[in-house]
């Protein structure tokens, strides 16, 4: 279980913030505030009821406080208890923390209020305890009591951070010139309060550079399978290997986190209003959404999904009948026809497993196993925790594998009833602990075979090898293209902290664009709903493309690649509108049909159907031609059909009308694809094409070939219904 939390940040809202410094365009309020701000909204995304947090306005125009009695805590305010902050709380926030008129009040005081949040809150319970100061050092402080101060956070284990406007930090290399003297001195109490506590002390600057760093989220680590290891049979066999031995995933990919719909809810509600963001609506307790309230200004409710179930019956209104989920019966598909199998027989399809991780086998590192047979993330597997004797013989195992040099072969099944599945198991040992790490291995039918032809040899019909051919890379494109991937090379182009060089793009320093992104915006646009989106963070695009050191490093051998292979550039495709169909402009300007003296096709040939129909729509010059050219291809699509033996002449024929129905479709003439799908649909039916052909018309269904609706082309006057129907219908 994750660790429980409690920060306190203290944000400094003195009229001296208002002020802009070194020609920045934000004042320091709004400065500090983005850092605020983004720990906080990264707070509220964890959505954890351990994970809590209280803001303190320092240098208020009023004082709200428990030590509010003194004059040192004056102009303190608590602005947010410890709580669990939701989008609620975070809008509330946004709208009590603004500037005040006033550079009164104590810093340390502001620590000490924090301290007693801190204390009252957490108790004597286990905590994470964090105070966050965030100010630019302005005003008086008083630090005679710093000793005792700092007593007391070391006793209650509580980070001290402070973030400073212009604050010197000589790590990080900034320094502020002609700075104020009481500036001066207040950095110098709080960096010694600091340094006494162990604490944090840096400049905003660099704060607000970090926050471009996405920070990792960590996992709390679930078991998969908890069970024995086995070799051999320890039911039947004593000597059988067992050892109680845990599995977690190594590797799993992070999925960016997906919108959910939403519908603007009108003011008639269910009698009351809800206090809850659109993200945390709640049912009420007749299970319906609570309506808008001032929190949720926009009345947002979430979406819910129905399902229904309908039957063909002509004596239903509608033609269609609904049925309940209980009256449906489970099938499977068996050529043209469904398999009913009962509830109760189902049993039969479900193969009787129990939970179990046994080894099958041995095989050896080299020659016997290919990474592309990864079918899975990486898990790791340990012996039980508190088992001795267990993390005993899994070392044992582990250092048997690798001095063999031998990965193991099991198979898994992670819960009784569950499909089994075969698992690579390799040793991995590191300075601090040992372990199997497991990827999932494909079965027979999981393996897609293919032959493609060689790359480096060209093989003749009668079988003689090549090695020189036009398709094949010369020694001077080969050494051209080596030089270029040398040039580029990023395994040691960056420079460690020793000018040494080293990898470009470490696994660690690559993050997912997508999925930080998406954080970014729904983090800045919960505290800055009207505002539009910042660009993405520079080091999410860091990696979009190459390095321009590199890329100018190398230009000289792409140079040489693209002269070597003659690349040349594709002459451009002019798209033309309407009837005018796509033309490519030769470069030479030449008339390649004219030169080789083709003439235009009049007819299709039943044996060149397709290209024969291309070309004659390439050379129509008005409607008729592209009717006629319609018409011929339905002829020879109508007699294949009629002279099939058996389904032999479908295939042919479903490739000539998809063929019919793209080009028309390009050339905005679904009318006529229309008007030949529907006699072709009658006489189908009909069983005009030489006998029984329903066979013909559900491939047609089942490749979606039917009518040209609105959605596929602006010019057909059907519907996506009427479409819809026409297909479904018989």
């Amino acid at each position: 279980m994750a660790d429980k939390e409690a920060t306190v940040y203290i944000v400094d809202v003195g009229s001296s913030m208002g002020k802009k410094h070194i020609g920045r365009v934000q004042t320091d309020f709004e400065w500090a505030m983005t850092y605020v701000w983004d720990k906080i909204t990264s707070t509220v995304a964890t959505e954890r009821k351990t994970t809590t947090l209280g803001v303190i306005g320092l240098r208020t125009d009023g004082t709200t406080n428990e030590l509010s009695s003194e004059a040192a805590f004056h102009h303190i305010s608590v602005k947010q208890e410890i709580a669990q902050i939701l989008l609620p709380d975070l809008q509330r926030l946004r709208q009590v923390i603004q500037l005040s008129n006033t550079d009164e009040g104590d810093a340390i005081s502001a620590i000490v209020v924090a301290i007693q949040m801190i204390e009252r809150y957490c108790k004597k319970l286990k905590y994470r305890r964090r105070i966050v100061l965030v100010t630019n050092g302005s005003g008086a402080i008083d630090g005679d009591d710093n000793s005792e101060i700092t007593k007391k956070i070391m006793e209650d284990a509580i980070e001290l951070v402070v973030i400073g406007v212009d604050f010197d930090d000589p790590e990080y290399g900034f320094k502020e010139e002609d700075k104020n003297p009481q500036k001066a001195k207040n950095e110098g109490t709080l960096k010694a309060l600091v340094d006494d506590c162990s604490g944090v002390f840096g400049t905003l600057a660099q704060a607000v550079e970090e926050l471009g760093i996405p920070r990792l989220k960590s996992t709390r680590p679930v078991p998969s399978y908890k069970g024995q290891l086995t070799l051999g049979d320890p039911i039947q066999y004593d000597t059988a290997m067992c050892i109680d031995v845990e599995r977690y995933p190594r590797t799993f990919i992070r999925r960016a986190p997906s919108a959910s719909q939403f519908v603007q809810r009108s003011d008639v509600s269910n009698g009351h209003d809800s206090t809850q963001s659109s993200a945390t609506i709640l049912p009420d307790g007749n299970g319906l959404e609570a309506g808008p309230s001032a929190s949720n200004p926009n009345g947002l409710t979430a979406v819910r999904n129905s399902r229904t179930y309908q039957v063909t019956d002509e004596n239903a209104a509608g033609g269609k009948r609904d049925v309940g989920q209980d009256d449906l019966a489970k099938g499977y598909e068996y050529g043209r026809t469904a398999v009913h199998i009962s509830e109760s027989d189902l049993n039969v399809t479900k193969l009787d497993t129990q939970a179990a991780l046994e080894i099958l086998g041995f095989i050896p590192w080299a020659n016997q196993y290919e990474r592309y047979m990864n079918m899975s993330v990486s898990c790791v597997i340990i012996a039980q925790r508190t088992n001795n004797k267990a993390i005993m013989a899994l070392s044992s195992l582990i250092h048997a594998l690798f001095e063999l040099e031998s990965f193991a072969i099991g198979r898994l099944v992670t819960k009784d009833d569950k499909p089994p599945i075969l698992v690579l198991l390799a040793p991995s040992i590191e300075v601090d602990y040992e372990c199997l790490l497991d990827v999932q291995l494909p079965f027979a039918e999981d393996v897609r075979s293919y032959k493609f032809p060689p790359l480096d040899r060209v093989i003749t019909v009668s079988g003689k090898v090549l090695k020189e051919h036009r398709n094949l890379p010369g020694k001077a494109l080969s050494s051209a293209m080596s030089d270029y991937v040398d040039h580029m090379d990023l395994s040691t182009f960056a420079r460690d902290d020793e000018g040494n060089p080293t990898e470009y793009m470490k696994m660690t320093d690559t993050f997912s664009p997508v999925l930080h992104r998406i954080d970014q915006a729904v983090r800045w646009r919960a505290v800055y709903p009207g505002e539009p989106i910042p660009p993405p963070y520079d080091i999410l695009t860091k990696h979009s493309k190459p390095p321009e050191e590199l890329q100018r490093n190398a230009r000289r051998d792409l140079e040489k690649v693209v002269a070597v292979a003659d690349v040349k550039k594709v002459p451009p495709k002019l798209k033309g509108r309407k009837k005018n169909r796509d033309q490519v402009k030769p470069m030479s300007g030449l008339n390649v049909d004219e030169l080789l003296g083709r003439k235009k096709k009049v007819k299709i040939s039943r044996d060149n159907a397709i290209p024969d129909f291309r070309q004659m729509l390439d050379n129509a010059e008005d409607p008729n031609a592209i009717q006629d050219a319609a018409n011929q291809l339905s002829s020879i699509i109508e007699a294949q059909i009629q002279d099939s033996f058996g389904d032999n002449g479908y295939g042919p024929a479903l490739e000539e009308l998809r063929v019919l129905r793209e080009e028309l479709i390009e050339m905005e003439e679904p009318g006529i694809y229309n008007k030949f799908i529907t006699g072709l649909k009658r006489k189908l039916l009909a069983e005009e094409l030489g006998g029984d052909r329903r066979e013909m018309w559900w491939e047609i269904r089942k490749t979606r070939l039917g009518l040209i609706d609105k959605k596929a082309s602006p010019q057909s006057d059907l519907t996506e219904e009427e479409a819809k129907q026409f297909l479904s219908s018989r």
